[in-house]
């Protein structure tokens, strides 16, 4: 297992002319397009192949989500042909601050691959520092990984209420819509009863990086994070919730649950109730 989640521009440039450099993953999502794959034909890191959040990172919406976790063989099929394996490093990154690579990190670790890491600034800093991008598509991988849920924690719509009185439930997904002042996606706008707001966003700097590990010790503690074990993240879907486990894995927190369905699946269920406010 590596030491961080994160890989610098420089480590992975290094890591890429090594004897074993890793599988990369170009994640490029955005809630409202343009579509990822659009945007990996006009460039992308050498060598890296594309996986299409909405049909090969996530089942179909239903009841469950806009984006219930993959079926397991739908998540491997995925994969193989990207060329994974369990025996070989995978780097994930999107367009900049790592919001939908986290959702392909998050997931990999979950299936149980032991060497998972997300490019820090992603392809905006790898452009930055001046490395070239390209067209070409890389033909398709003879992975060989096998998918193995479980092996990090998630809660569903119970659970998180439990937390929600008993632990910290963090809310990912911007202030505006924990307090209900919006809500352009899902059925209902507010947040689950007794979670925290912590907006994902926060977790980054400037130019779309991490903040330091220590700055987000800092920032979790306000929060009152103290214990993994009875902590949970949701968001709107699943996806940039997935970035602030990282984060919290970052900050010295492994471990904490993600809500998969989050406030798509909770907000559809009109017996669940939603508050509003700070």
């Amino acid at each position: 297992m590596t030491s961080s989640p994160l890989i610098t521009v420089a480590e992975l440039a290094a890591a890429l002319g090594s004897d074993r450099p890793p599988v990369l993953l170009d994640i490029r999502w955005a809630l409202g397009g343009p579509p990822g794959a659009d945007e990996y034909a006009k460039g992308h890191l050498p060598g890296a192949h594309y996986l299409d959040l909405d049909h090969e990172l996530a089942d179909p919406p239903g009841p469950a989500g806009r984006h219930p976790l993959p079926d397991p063989e739908r998540l491997a099929t995925a994969l193989r042909r990207a060329g994974v394996g369990a025996d070989r490093p995978v780097v994930a990154y999107d367009a900049g601050p790592a919001l939908s690579a986290a959702r392909a990190w998050w997931l990999l670790r979950w299936a149980g691959h032991p060497e998972v890491r997300v490019l820090d600034g992603g392809l905006a800093a790898w452009q930055a520092a001046g490395h070239p991008l390209t067209t070409d598509t890389p033909a398709a991988g003879e992975g060989d990984f096998k998918v193995d849920p479980g092996h990090l924690p998630t809660v569903d719509a119970a659970g998180a209420a439990t937390l929600a009185r008993t632990g910290l439930l963090l809310d990912a997904r911007a202030g505006e819509r924990y307090r209900g002042e919006t809500e352009p996606v899902d059925p209902r706008a507010g947040h689950i009863p007794g979670a925290a707001s912590a907006p994902t966003t926060e977790n980054l700097a400037a130019d779309g990086r991490f903040l330091p590990a220590s700055a987000l010790t800092a920032r979790f503690a306000a929060l009152g994070v103290t214990d993994p074990a009875r902590t949970a993240v949701y968001c709107g879907s699943g996806v940039t919730a997935a970035h602030q486990v990282l984060a919290l894995e970052v900050a010295g927190h492994p471990g904490v649950a993600l809500y998969p369905g989050s406030w798509s699946e909770w907000s559809a269920n009109p017996a669940n109730p939603a508050a509003t406010g700070a």
